[in-house]
C-alpha cells in the first residue's frame, strides 16, 4: 500500500506525542484531590483482531541452511518469523517498548546459515526528527523469540525512502561471528566480528553514498542519503569456518554502485565495467555458476521508480551483461525484486516494482537471464492472459471492491514489488511483499510448464495496520469498528476471521475518526482521506453499508467526527475547514460557532444535543446540537492537541480526558460537571488513551482502560474502581511499541480491550478473571507444606532496582493462596509490585496472591516482580516465610 498518508499521521505524532526525549512526568499546576493510584497485575491473553496484512512488506529471507525457516520484515510494524506447520507468520519484536518505538521498524534482516537459530535485525524508522532514538542491532540465538540489543552511534530508516533495496544486513556464511550492515546518511558500512555485540566502521570503504530523492526537504525524510544498500557474500570463496574472501557492496550511487573485497574485508574496489546511471537495488549472487545479478532502478523507491535494467556480472571473468527483459526505453518502473532458484542454477526472476498500473510485473529466465517470460502479456490490447490464478479468498478485501475495466484486474498481482524470494529448498514455493500483503505460491513449476499456477495470500497472522481510531458498539452486529490508515478500516462481527471487505462507497485511503451513535448504535459515522472525492461517510445498519455525504467547503481532509447519543445529528471538523454540524446525514453542514478549526471533537452519550470539543488546552461545550459551543473555564488541561477525550455512556456530563507531553501537563483528567471543571488523577503520571468497557462484578462503575505510564511504568492499564487503582493487563513481551491513537473496552465482555498500535494491527486481550471478581481481600491465606524462593536482583541503578522472586510448591499438596513475608537488611522499600499485592511494615514486606494466581499446584511455582528503593548497600534477604512456614532460599 502507499504509506503517504500513514505517513503524515506518523509526521504529526513525531511532532506531538513522540517528538524529543522520551516521557518524562513535567512540572505540572496544582492538582485537585483525587484518587491515588497504585499497581497490581493480571493474566491477559492477546491476539490480533484479524486482517491478515494491510502493509507494505520490503523484505523476505530465507535461511540457506534450514528448510522452513524464513523471516519477513515489515517497515513500521516489526519482523516475524514463518511458521511451516501453520502456514503462518509469528510476531517476533512485540517487546518494543514504547520510549523505544522507532524499533518497530526493520531496514534489514539476516538468518545465520552457520547456526540457523540465530538470526539479527536492524531496527529503527527514521533518520530525521521524526524518530528521537538512534537504531540498533538485535540479535536472537532462538529464532526471535528473545533479543539483545547493541546500540548504533547514528539512525535506521526502516520507513525511509530506499527501504526495498537491500538487504544491508549479512552474516558471513563461513565465519558466521562477522557481519556487516550498510548504513543510510553518509554513515557507510559497518562491521561486527562479535555476532553483532559490537559494531564499528569500516573506515576504509571508499563510498557512504549519495543519493537523496528530494535534496530540498526541509524535513530530512526525502533529503537523507540513502547509503549502503545491500551487501552479498561469494560463498564459494570461504571454506570451513575462515572468512569468506569475496563479498560485493551495493552503494546508493549511480555512478559507483558496486563495490567488492577480495580480501574479506581487508580493502576495497570499486567493480569494474559497471553500468551507470542507475542505483543498484538488490545484488544477488548465485555461487553455483559464478553469476551475479544486480536489478537497477532510476530511484530509490518504493514508490518512484521510472527507468531500470537487469544485469549480470561473471564473477570469474570480470563480464557484464545487460540482461534486461524489456529495452529501458519500454520500461516506465524500475526493477527490484530479485531472487535465484537454490535448486536449479540459471533460474532467476524479478519484478517490475514501480509498475502501478495496470499492475506489477514479474519476469522470469531458466537460462541466466538470455531469454525472459511474464507473469502476464498482453493478447490484444487492453486484454491480458495471465500464466497465474489469483485466490484470494482467505483475504476477499484485498479485491478492494473494485470492478476496474482492462488491462486492470482486481486483486492486482501487487505493487511496491521489491520482496520477491523463491524458497532455496522447495523451487515450487515463491514469495513476495506488496503495499498490502505477502503473496506466493506452491507451484511454480506450472509457468515453465505451459499451466498456470496459484497465487495467494501467505500472510496469516502477520498484521501491519496503522490503527487511528477504535469503537465496540453496545449491540448490533459489529463487535469492532476500526479506522485505519492506507486500507480505510473494517467491521468485525467475528475477531478471528479475515472481514470480507474494507469500508466501502467510499473507500478512504485512510479512515481518520469514527463514531456510533450510542443509544442507536446502527447509526454509524466516519471520516477520512481521499485524493478526490467526499469525506464523510455514513451506514443506518451497524456499519454493514455505506453512503457518502457531502463536505463543507474546503475541506482537504478526515478530522474527527462525532454522532449524536441518538444518531439525530453529527458533529465534524475536518482538515481544511472549521467545524461544522449537520442533521440527518452530512447533505447540508452548517459552521460551528465558538470553537477553533482543527479541534478534537466528541459526543455526549446521552444527550444528543451536547457535544463537546478541545483545541490548545481549552475545553469546548455546546448545549444546541453543535451550533454554537462555549468555552470551558477548566484550567491546567495539556496546552498542545496530543489530546483522547470521551463521554462515559449511560451518565450525562461524565468525561475523561488524556494526553500531555512531557514538557507539559500529561497524563489523566476526569469531569463530571460536562467539562465546567476537571480533576487530574495524581497517580496517573502520563496517559494517552482512555476508553470504557463492561463494569466488573459487582461494580457501579464502567472499566476504564488507558495506555499510560503509571508508578513508573509504561503500559496498558485497567481500573475498576474509578480510577482509584489500576491494573497494568500487558507486560513486557506485549508492548507493540507505540500505543497512543486509541483504546477502547468491550461493553460486552468484561475484561476485553482492543488497543490500536501504529503498525501492528489492531490487538485485543482477554483476562483470565471474566468477571472482575478476582484480587486479594480478606485474611491472608496459610497454605501447608514445604516452599522455596529464589529471589534474584535483575537490574540496579543509583537509588532503584528491580527483582524477580520465584515461589515453588515443594511440598505434596496445593495451595489455594499464598503470602510470603520477608525482611529487607538495609532499609529497602517496595515501590512498584506485578502479580501480587504487597503490604510494607518497617522492614517486613509481604506479598500474596492475586486471585487469578492463588492456587499453586504441588511441584509448581508462581512468580512476581516489583521495583525498589535502596542506598547504601542494596542486600538480599536472608530468609523467607509462607504464612507459618520457613522456606528453603536457593
Amino acid at each position: 500500500m502507499r504509506r503517504t498518508s500513514v505517513l503524515i499521521a506518523v509526521l504529526g505524532l513525531a511532532a506531538g506525542l513522540l517528538a524529543g526525549v522520551p516521557p518524562a512526568l513535567a512540572a505540572q499546576p496544582a492538582e485537585k484531590a483525587a484518587p491515588s493510584a497504585s499497581i497490581a497485575a493480571d493474566t491477559y491473553t492477546w491476539k490480533n483482531a484479524r486482517i491478515d496484512g494491510g502493509g507494505f512488506v520490503p523484505g523476505i529471507v530465507f535461511n540457506r541452511s534450514e528448510k522452513n525457516l524464513a523471516y519477513a520484515r515489515t517497515d513500521i510494524g516489526g519482523a516475524y518469523r514463518w511458521q511451516e506447520s501453520s502456514k503462518s507468520w509469528t510476531p517476533l519484536l512485540d517487546s518494543v517498548g514504547w520510549d523505544r518505538w522507532g524499533h518497530t521498524g526493520v531496514v534489514s534482516l539476516a538468518s545465520d546459515a552457520v547456526a540457523p537459530s540465530k538470526v539479527y535485525a536492524a531496527v529503527g524508522t527514521y533518520t530525521n526528527s521524526w524518530d528521537p532514538g538512534n537504531g540498533a542491532v538485535l540479535r536472537s540465538s532462538d529464532r526471535g523469540a528473545t533479543w539483545q540489543k547493541a546500540d548504533l552511534p547514528f539512525k535506521l530508516g526502516g520507513n525511509m525512502p530506499g527501504r526495498g533495496m537491500g538487504e544491508r544486513l549479512a552474516v558471513d556464511p563461513h565465519k558466521n561471528s562477522v557481519l556487516y550492515l550498510g548504513a543510510p546518511s553518509g554513515k557507510g558500512l559497518w562491521r561486527s566480528t562479535d555476532s553483532g555485540a559490537s559494531w564499528s566502521q569500516v573506515t576504509n570503504f571508499p563510498n557512504v553514498g549519495n543519493y537523496v530523492q528530494d535534496p530540498t526537504d526541509t524535513s530530512g525524510y526525502a533529503s537523507d542519503n540513502q547509503g549502503i544498500a545491500w551487501v552479498t557474500f561469494d560463498e564459494s570463496t570461504g571454506t570451513g569456518s575462515n572468512a569468506t574472501g569475496t563479498l560485493y557492496v551495493g552503494v546508493a550511487d549511480k555512478e559507483n554502485a558496486v563495490y567488492r573485497s577480495t580480501d574479506a574485508g581487508a580493502t576495497w574496489s570499486r567493480l569494474a565495467g559497471q553500468p551507470t546511471g542507475h542505483l543498484a537495488h538488490k545484488g544477488v549472487l548465485d555461487a553455483a555458476n559464478g553469476y551475479l545479478y544486480l536489478a537497477y532502478s532510476d530511484k530509490g523507491g518504493p514508490y518512484d521508480g521510472g527507468k531500470g535494467q537487469l544485469w549480470r556480472y561473471a564473477t570469474a571473468t570480470g563480464t557484464w551483461t545487460n540482461i534486461s527483459p524489456v529495452a529501458e526505453a519500454d520500461t516506465y518502473y524500475g526493477f527490484s525484486g530479485l531472487t535465484v532458484d537454490r535448486q536449479k542454477p540459471g533460474t532467476v526472476m524479478a519484478t517490475a516494482y514501480s509498475s502501478w498500473w495496470p499492475d506489477t510485473q514479474i519476469f522470469r529466465s531458466t537460462d541466466s537471464g538470455g531469454t525472459w517470460t511474464k507473469a502476464w502479456d498482453y493478447t490484444s490490447y487492453p486484454n491480458r492472459s495471465n500464466r497465474y490464478t489469483m485466490d484470494v479468498s482467505s483475504s476477499p478485501w484485498l479485491s478492494w471492491g473494485a470492478n476496474p475495466s482492462p488491462p486492470e484486474q482486481a486483486p492486482k498481482l501487487g505493487w511496491m514489488t521489491e520482496a520477491l524470494e523463491i524458497d532455496p529448498f522447495n523451487s515450487a514455493r515463491m514469495m513476495y511483499g506488496t503495499g498490502a500483503t505477502v503473496y506466493g505460491t506452491e507451484n511454480l513449476g506450472q509457468w515453465d510448464s505451459g499451466g498456470q499456477f496459484t497465487i495467494k495470500p501467505m500472510v496469516q497472522g502477520l498484521e501491519e495496520t496503522a490503527v487511528n481510531d477504535l469503537a465496540a458498539p453496545p449491540s448490533g452486529g459489529a463487535q469492532l469498528l476500526s479506522a485505519l490508515g492506507d486500507i480505510g478500516g473494517f467491521r468485525h462481527t467475528d475477531l478471528t476471521k479475515v472481514p470480507s471487505m474494507m469500508f466501502t462507497s467510499p473507500n478512504f485511503t485512510t479512515t481518520t475518526s469514527l463514531d456510533f451513535a450510542e443509544s442507536n448504535p446502527g447509526t454509524v459515522v466516519r471520516a477520512g482521506n481521499l485524493d478526490s472525492g467526499p469525506h464523510v461517510a455514513f451506514s443506518t445498519d451497524n456499519g454493514a453499508n455505506w453512503f457518502a455525504g457531502t463536505d463543507p467547503s474546503g475541506v482537504s481532509g478526515g478530522g474527527t467526527v462525532a454522532a449524536a447519543s441518538d444518531g439525530s445529528r453529527f458533529l465534524w471538523s475536518p482538515e481544511g475547514a472549521g467545524v461544522h454540524y449537520a442533521t440527518g446525514f452530512g447533505t447540508s453542514w452548517s459552521a460551528s460557532t465558538g470553537i477553533p478549526a482543527g479541534a478534537i471533537v466528541e459526543s455526549d452519550r446521552v444527550d444528543p444535543k451536547t457535544f463537546y470539543g478541545f483545541k490548545s488546552g481549552r475545553f469546548y461545550v455546546s448545549s444546541d446540537g453543535g451550533a454554537s459551543f462555549t468555552a470551558s473555564s477548566a484550567t491546567g488541561l495539556p496546552s498542545g492537541d496530543s489530546v483522547r477525550f470521551k463521554a462515559l455512556p449511560g451518565t450525562k456530563g461524565d468525561v475523561w480526558l488524556a494526553g500531555g507531553a512531557s514538557d507539559g501537563a500529561y497524563g489523566l483528567w476526569h469531569s463530571t460537571d460536562g467539562g465546567a471543571t476537571f480533576t487530574k488523577l495524581s497517580g496517573v503520571e502520563q496517559a494517552d488513551t482512555i476508553g470504557f468497557g463492561k463494569a466488573a462484578a459487582g461494580a457501579s462503575y464502567q472499566t476504564l482502560y488507558t495506555s499510560a505510564k503509571i508508578g513508573g511504568v509504561r503500559g496498558i492499564f485497567r481500573s475498576t474502581d474509578k480510577g482509584t487503582t489500576w491494573t497494568r493487563i500487558n507486560d513486557d513481551a506485549h508492548q507493540w511499541g507505540w500505543t497512543g491513537a486509541a483504546i477502547t473496552g468491550d461493553p460486552r465482555v468484561y475484561g476485553r480491550v482492543y488497543v490500536s498500535t501504529n503498525g501492528r494491527g489492531v490487538i485485543y486481550g482477554d483476562s483470565s478473571d471474566t468477571d472482575g471478581g478476582g484480587g486479594g481481600g480478606g485474611t491472608d491465606p496459610t497454605p501447608t507444606g514445604a516452599c522455596a524462593v529464589t529471589y534474584k536482583i535483575t537490574n540496579q541503578w543509583s537509588g532503584g532496582f528491580q527483582a524477580d522472586v520465584q515461589l515453588n510448591n515443594t511440598g505434596s499438596t496445593t495451595w489455594n493462596g499464598w503470602a510470603l513475608g520477608w525482611s529487607f537488611p538495609n532499609g529497602q522499600g517496595v515501590t512498584q509490585v506485578w502479580n501480587a499485592e504487597h503490604t510494607q511494615s518497617g522492614a517486613a514486606v509481604t506479598m500474596k496472591n492475586l486471585g487469578w494466581n492463588a492456587n499453586v499446584a504441588a511441584g509448581s511455582s508462581v512468580s512476581f516482580g516489583f521495583t525498589g528503593s535502596w542506598s547504601g548497600t542494596n542486600g538480599t534477604p536472608a530468609a523467607f516465610r509462607l504464612g507459618d512456614q520457613s522456606c528453603t532460599v536457593t
